[in-house]
């Protein structure tokens, strides 16, 4: 009983320092993820978007990465990639959009680390826009995203 509750008094200072992200704003043109709560950055990473990363995602296909307020909508940690939340793409206004111009909006957009099994090439290729309008990040870097963001956390992806 004593072990057990010395080890579980020195996990409470570990745990009370975690901060969760109430806000993702991933800018574009600087090509980096910031994590933000109550309106204050406490952490920032570099990212790659998809091969075409200029302009907002209209149709499947078109390796553009969205931009807009989304949601993060689910925590995938058995993914094709190291970890990946799930981005509520498309949303009404992008489904709309894409009907219009006769197209699918697409989907599957999300923030994931490198395709399993080449997380040591993240020194190359993350200098790269090299997914499909995925937004990723090197593998140490989603893992610390992982610990900071929850299901429901709001996303901006801005130009």
């Amino acid at each position: 009983m004593k072990k057990t509750t010395a080890i579980f008094l020195i996990a409470i200072p570990v745990l009370s320092h975690a901060e969760f992200a109430d806000l993702i704003t991933i800018s574009k043109s600087e090509k980096v993820l910031y994590l933000q709560k109550q309106g204050r950055v406490f952490a920032a990473y570099p990212v790659a978007f998809g091969r075409n990363p200029i302009g907002h995602k209209e149709k499947q296909g078109d390796n553009r990465t969205p931009e807009g307020a989304y949601t993060i909508d689910a925590r995938n940690e058995n993914s094709s990639y190291f970890k990946a939340l799930h981005i509520s793409y498309p949303n009404s206004k992008d489904i709309d959009q894409a009907r219009v111009k006769g197209v699918s909006a697409g989907g599957d957009i999300m923030i994931h680390g490198q395709k399993n099994g080449f997380g040591w090439a993240s020194f190359l290729v993350q200098h790269f826009n090299w997914t499909r309008g995925c937004v990723a990040l090197s593998n140490d870097n989603m893992e610390k995203v992982w610990q900071s963001v929850n299901v429901g956390a709001k996303i901006e992806i801005k130009p």
